[in-house]
């Protein structure tokens, strides 16, 4: 790591602290900022620095997990209307199991309702 790059990171971390001691001590900024002697622009500076790496991060994190499938599995993405199968009375239907549950609902079924249940199995 670059000198750059340590001081970056070490600063940082420094306005961390300050910005969560701030936020214990229940003070509004302003105050907060008069007592420590540190000028208002430079507290408003580091907090919006430390915004920008948490949502870098945060970013990354998100890109990376995109990419993560548990082996043996694939994504499908598909829409409702496709999973439904008709069935010998020509109605469609959905059948899913889950952790040895099985759901079956016909294809009138309200989405929501079904999205709900899902939930509650899973």
């Amino acid at each position: 790591m670059k000198s750059k790059e340590v001081t970056k990171e070490y600063r940082l971390s420094e306005w961390a602290c300050i910005l969560q001691a701030r936020k214990e001590s229940g003070l509004k900024i302003r105050e907060y900022c008069k007592d420590a002697g540190i000028p208002e622009h430079r507290y408003y500076y580091w907090q919006k620095k430390l915004r920008e790496v948490a949502c870098e991060e945060l970013a990354n994190t998100q890109k990376n997990l995109a990419g993560l499938t548990p082996p043996g599995f694939i994504e499908v993405k598909t829409p409702l209307q496709s999973v439904l199968s008709p069935t010998t009375s020509g109605h469609s239907h959905l059948s899913v199991e889950v952790s040895g549950v099985k759901i079956t609902a016909g294809g009138e079924y309200p989405v929501d309702k079904l999205v709900v249940l899902l939930r509650e199995v899973m």
